[in-house]
This record gives structure tokens, sequence and C-alpha cells, in this order.
């Protein structure tokens, strides 16, 4: 027996509509861009205070020689302070206690 199954492609209209009924009956259905940075800012705030340091690769110099390609990656570290990270933490802070009283 071969069953057969209906596959429903909902229209770009209703979409939207049922979109806008979920959202109304929030007081702000978008994220504001102060509210990102601000949580963006709180997040690399811990991150910093929690790992200190971290590393990337960077590649310098190239060479292509006939068959023979040189490359050369260093890897740097960068250590990140602690007032670097706790400043993040209350600038973030500070920018989602002051577009909360905005509201």
């Amino acid at each position: 027996m071969v069953a057969m199954r209906r596959v429903v492609q909902p229209s770009l209209q209703s979409v939207a509509a049922y979109i806008q009924a979920g959202a109304s009956h929030c007081k702000d259905p978008t994220m504001s861009s102060t509210k990102i940075i601000a949580i963006v800012l709180i997040i690399a705030g811990v991150l910093g205070l929690a790992l200190g340091k971290f590393s990337y690769t960077k590649e310098t110099h190239d060479a292509k020689v006939g068959p023979i390609e040189l490359s050369v990656k260093d890897k740097e570290t960068v250590n990140v302070p602690m007032w670097a990270g706790l400043g993040a933490i209350v600038i973030g802070a500070g920018l989602l206690l002051a577009n909360g009283k905005r509201s």
C-alpha cells in the first residue's frame, strides 16, 4: 500500500500574518541595536574574564618556486586585561539599563 502525503507550503502573506499576530501582544517585537550591542559587550566581557587570552593563526609569507609552495604561519596570542573585561560588562549593563528606562 502506498501512502501519499500532502505537502502544504504556506504563502508569504500567511506567514507574515502569523508573525504579526504573534508579535502583537509584545511591547517591543524587535530587538533594538542598542540591546544587541549591550548583550555582545556583556558576553565579550565574561569571555575575556573567563579565558584571559585567545590565540589566532596569521599567515605572513607565501612563496611559490615552481612546484614548491612555501608559507609561514605565525601563532599570535592576545592577553585580555581584567579591566577590559570588567569595562565591557559595566558598559553593556549600563546600555541595557539605559535602554530599559527609555522604553
